[in-house]
């Protein structure tokens, strides 16, 4: 439904984006990551005929975006960073506006309006200025927008961004609910994001793509995939790392200091799991604990005294020298 071809943006002698393509069909959600200006929105932007492409084109439902960008922007559902509304409307004029704008008219842009509103839960701010409106709700107004004409294709750039934790929820349940019937672009910052909601992610750096797959394979890539964290005393770091490398799923045991202290970071070998392994017999006991979604504890009782480790899922993101 989407086909991106060799797109560039050029701003003077800035390159935003250089060379892209990728193509993306009904039922994906694509999670676009990368570092602020790496140039995600600038793409988004291109795709949804927001901005004019220096070289290549885009594809979208069968119209080219630089030859028929109006074609396109009927079959997309854009929700721009920002989420830029007028301020001095209500979200109910604003959503009026929208739907007629869009090519309906009477009683259908009213049940069009009374769908997005009830899918996004603004009924209780529909008749405030929109000026007035915390950043959340003007967020779920731009959502709103986004979804009203019920789009083939969905482009969202951050779409939860300024969401309290509920709110966010909702919005990815919500995408996840629209998945199958449609072609879906998200960018974002926030990797549980992409793990809820992306059946496929792409990493972008620099304007170029760097990455793509799903997201339990982008993670598999990483050095640090399922390595744990462990906090020792000084005195005892060179015994520990010692004896930690001699277990048989353990690939290489590194000094960090990552902002939460000095540590080890014990490597696992091909990203298996080392949460349970049994310590060689000159340093009694096992690393134990679960294994989730969320960073887990684990603890290693050895003839020095008692260890604590922290397991956490590492991602090709987080294991990069970028700081998002």
């Amino acid at each position: 439904m989407i086909e991106v071809r060799h797109l560039a943006k050029h701003f003077g002698p800035i390159v935003a984006v250089d060379d892209v393509s990728f193509s993306v069909a009904r039922g994906e959600v694509l999670g676009f990551l990368g570092p602020n200006g790496a140039g995600k929105s600038t793409t988004m932007k291109m795709i949804t005929g927001f901005l004019a492409p220096s070289a290549g084109t885009a594809i979208v439902c069968g119209a080219d975006v630089t030859r028929d960008p109006i074609a396109v922007k009927s079959k997309i559902g854009y929700l721009p960073e920002g989420a830029p509304a007028y301020p001095d409307m209500t979200p109910s004029g604003f959503l009026d506006f929208i739907a007629h704008i869009r090519g309906f008219s009477g009683a259908e842009a009213r049940k069009r309006v009374a769908l997005a509103v009830e899918r996004v839960a603004i009924g209780e701010v529909l008749l405030q200025p929109i000026d007035t409106l915390s950043k959340g709700f003007k967020r779920r107004v731009g959502i709103a927008q986004a979804l009203l004409h019920d789009p083939e294709v969905l482009i969202m750039d951050e779409p939860t961004d300024g969401l309290d934790p509920n709110q966010k929820h909702e919005v990815r349940r919500l995408i996840a609910e629209m998945a199958p019937d449609k072609a879906i672009i998200i960018s974002t910052h926030i990797l549980e994001e992409v793990d809820a909601v992306c059946s496929r992610a792409m990493i972008i750096a620099h304007g170029r793509l760097l990455a793509d797959g799903t997201p339990g394979a982008l993670e598999a890539q990483s050095r640090r995939h399922n390595a744990v964290r462990l906090a020792v005393a000084p005195a005892s770091e060179a015994a520990v790392a010692a004896a930690l490398a001699q277990l048989p799923d353990v690939d290489a045991v590194d000094a960090v200091d990552d902002g939460e202290g000095h540590a080890l970071m014990i490597i696992p070998r091909n990203g298996r799991s080392i949460i349970g392994a049994r310590l060689p017999s000159d340093h009694h006991g096992k690393l134990t604990g679960s294994r989730d979604n969320t960073p887990c504890a684990a603890s290693a009782q050895s003839s020095g005294g008692s260890w604590r480790a922290t397991s956490r899922r590492r991602s090709p993101i987080s294991s990069s020298s970028s700081s998002w």
